[in-house]
């Protein structure tokens, strides 16, 4: 199994609006290149987890997975869990929390494939899609982002995220 968090932060002084951008997975395919898909069923009942089926581009060809989704607004916080799909396990947490003007974001996942003998060659590839997926959400929807923990896994892609030594307002770690 491996976990991998992004922290960045973002400047705005309503993040209750920002959560509630973050939390329309259905925009995502449009603001990220490796998200194929993504389709959203809201829950029956107030209070129940929401369900969404995902399809992410992964090496050559495209994983899916569907999962259960905690939206909690007061909170500003998303939990997750793969119900079905590609991987053995998937599940993980987003987490707003704002400061004065500037939200902190921290995306939290943990997976595994199930495949112990392409652990040293999927998980990597995986946490790069994941995090470069993240990071063309945050950047389409709020603009100058800062990447304060997580970078250094999208130092080596051949389209990498935006970092602070390129674009103003980013900084890498």
């Amino acid at each position: 199994m491996r976990t991998i968090r992004l922290l960045v932060t973002i400047a705005t002084d309503d993040p209750t609006a920002a959560f509630t951008l973050i939390s329309d997975f259905t925009r995502y395919p449009a603001m990220a290149q490796d998200v194929h898909s993504v389709i959203t069923h809201p829950s029956r009942c107030p209070g129940e987890p929401r369900n969404s089926d995902w399809k992410v581009n992964f090496r050559r060809g495209v994983m899916s997975w569907n999962e259960w989704e905690v939206v909690d607004r007061e909170r500003l916080h998303i939990e997750f869990c793969q119900t079905d799909g590609d991987f053995d396990d998937f599940r993980g947490s987003w987490q707003l929390t704002p400061t004065g003007d500037i939200v902190d974001i921290l995306f939290e996942v943990t997976y595994d494939f199930g495949i112990e003998s392409l652990v040293g060659i999927m998980d990597p590839i995986a946490e790069r899609v994941i995090k470069r997926a993240i990071c063309s959400v945050l950047t389409e929807l709020f603009g100058d982002i800062s990447v304060i923990e997580g970078g250094a896994a999208l130092a080596d892609l051949v389209e990498p995220v935006p970092r602070s030594d390129t674009v103003a307002g980013m900084r890498g770690s």
